[in-house]
């Protein structure tokens, strides 16, 4: 189901999460409210919107209930930009390690990819029928600046010359007066060739021949470099001056058709494209429903005092800050506003509590959400029940090899109760330890697949047990294994 924004009330942004997260009912009411309140703001006088901020969201919980993936759902449903970001990485402003800006920037690069792939579907018509006329000329050997290139011999004997195109089929022409060809003979023979051609390009025929295409070849090392030493900024200033100035270098690769395709559609879409427009469009949407999802965020709250620089803890919140009370960062396409760019942070909170970040930061996070740790029975339903339900891809991947895999209930309850039983014998990692349950059950089946010749295979509490219960029981085993 495809709903529009301006329809998406707070009960059905709930109702749709629900087809994909299990439990979490508290968090999903707070991302619902927020994004809604983001389309009454937008419903309201230019003037009265500038004032309204956006209430960001702190979520609370361990690792592994659903945090990341109900504001990854919350993008995707909202058609935002998003961008998922650990607060680990980065370090305070001066000192080597990721600037917290570019976080903004990896935003807006989002939402540029988020338009330009809009934009692509309203022009996709136009870039494939350009598509198809290259690689009909480069099939046929035609070019239109230079029909010399064609291949013309004469034939004295019977008056005739041939036109032959790259699938070796031929044209006989006959010559016209004194054994010469009028151009108007040549062009005809030139646009049979061609529609013969197209017909085998459409029906599929052509897909493994190589043709020639110029491919641009762009180098960023010298920038790349620059970024992962923490100077980021100076790199991305460095693009933006020597970006335009800089010829781009080509160079002529042979590709099969089915390549070349893809190399010739990138052209043809950068072509018809209006980068100006989608670069406008793009900073709008960043700015008005941006969302940035900064993880870990309980690994820089201050515990205890050191006497040396607090640079990757306090003196991040600090660098976060003017970005979430609004800050204008500049990037590669101009500047842009981070007033209205809705934060979500998240965090287990093991070790620290919300209080011991710094108080400017706990007060631009009004919304505390608790996310409650997921129990056996949450388990088996995240096992069945999600449209993307984990049980079913292992199953959607084995398919492939011809095996049909059949969970009975009493199995998926085995593999919930070794999961729970893991987690907490060691460290409890939620959900994400049923996929290293599943792997373990099924890692005989996946090792053996291509030869297995059994229609079906059931997954029952007993092959559950057989696989993965000895490992289970013994702590320190499970400890590395499960």
């Amino acid at each position: 189901m495809t709903l529009q924004l301006s329809s998406l009330t707070p009960k059905q942004v709930v109702a749709e999460l629900d087809r994909y997260i299990i439990g979490q009912d508290k968090a999903k009411r707070a991302v619902a409210i927020a994004l809604r309140n983001r389309y009454r703001r937008a419903q309201l006088p230019k003037e009265q919107a500038d004032e309204i901020i956006p209430r960001n969201i702190l979520m609370i919980g361990p690792t592994g209930v659903g945090k990341t993936e109900i504001a990854r759902r919350l993008a995707s449903l909202a058609r935002s930009p998003f961008v998922k970001v650990e607060a680990t990485k980065y370090t305070e402003v001066g000192y080597i390690g990721r600037d917290v800006e570019s976080m903004v920037r990896d935003l807006l690069d989002h939402s540029i990819r988020l338009v330009k792939a809009e934009k692509t579907v309203e022009i996709i018509e136009q870039v494939e029928e350009a598509v198809t006329n290259r690689l009909v000329d480069l099939l046929a050997g035609i070019s239109k600046p230079r029909q010399a290139t064609r291949r013309a011999r004469p034939l004295p004997p019977s008056g005739e010359f041939v036109l032959a195109d790259d699938s070796g089929e031929v044209e006989h022409v006959p010559t016209g007066h004194n054994g010469e060809n009028t151009e108007d003979q040549i062009g005809e023979q030139h646009e049979r060739i061609r529609e013969r051609t197209r017909q085998r390009l459409l029906d599929g025929k052509c897909e493994d021949d190589e043709v020639e295409v110029n491919v641009e070849e762009t180098s960023s090392m010298g920038i790349e470099v620059l970024s992962a030493h923490g100077l980021e900024e100076m790199g991305m200033q460095l693009q933006q001056m020597l970006g335009d100035s800089m010829p781009k270098r080509r160079k002529k690769r042979k590709l099969p058709v089915r390549e070349a395709r893809e190399v010739l559609k990138s052209q043809e879409i950068d072509r018809l494209l209006d980068m100006d427009a989608v670069v406008r469009i793009a900073i709008q949407r960043a700015e008005e429903h941006g969302i940035i999802f900064v993880d870990e965020i309980d690994k820089i709250a201050g515990v205890g005092r050191s006497s040396g620089p607090d640079v990757s803890r306090e003196g991040v919140q600090r660098d976060i800050l003017p970005l979430v009370e609004g800050t204008t960062v500049t990037t590669k396409y101009g500047p842009m506003k981070t007033d209205h760019v809705l934060f979500i942070a998240a965090g287990a909170f093991h070790m620290s509590k919300p209080s011991d970040l710094i108080p400017e930061f706990q007060g631009r996070f009004p919304i505390r959400v608790q996310l409650d740790a997921l129990t056996k029975a949450d388990f088996k339903r995240i096992l069945v029940e999600p449209e993307t339900a984990i049980a079913g891809q292992y199953a959607a991947l084995l398919s492939t090899e011809g095996i049909s895999i059949e969970y009975t209930e009493d199995g998926i309850d085995a593999i919930a109760d070794v999961a729970t039983q893991v987690n907490d014998q060691t460290e409890n990692i939620g959900a994400r330890r049923l996929s290293t349950v599943l792997e373990k059950v099924l890692e005989e089946i996946s090792f053996e697949g291509a030869d297995l010749r059994l229609a079906q295979i059931i997954i029952n509490r007993e092959y559950v047990m057989k696989m993965v219960a000895d490992i289970a029981k013994d702590a320190d085993v499970s400890r590395y294994i499960l």
